[in-house]
């Protein structure tokens, strides 16, 4: 499903326009990304969280050379889905 594709069935069952319904997921990711950058964990009930990890300095091997590299700490965004989701991802749609 493409962006244009999830905007109008959202538009559909919510009975906003398309405009309307770009709209507000536009200031939904908006709103999101900015908690982001404060480091702050965002919880969507009945979906999941979203949460700023920082993932640690390690020694990584080039595997054609064999030579080693310092890669520096990084800040990732990590999902962990709700576990009715993740069980119905799991079980093909079934319940």
């Amino acid at each position: 499903m493409n962006n244009k594709d999830f905007i109008t069935e959202l538009a559909d069952r919510t009975g906003f326009s398309v405009e309307d319904a770009q709209q507000m997921v536009d200031i939904v990711i908006e709103t999101m990304g900015d908690h982001f950058l404060e480091d702050d964990s965002v919880l969507i009930p009945n979906f999941g969280t979203f949460e700023v990890k920082k993932k640690m300095e390690r020694i990584m091997v080039n595997p054609s050379t064999g030579q080693r590299m310092l890669v520096p700490p990084k800040l990732v965004l990590n999902f962990k889905p709700n576990v009715g989701w993740k069980e119905r991802v799991k079980s093909g749609g079934t319940e």
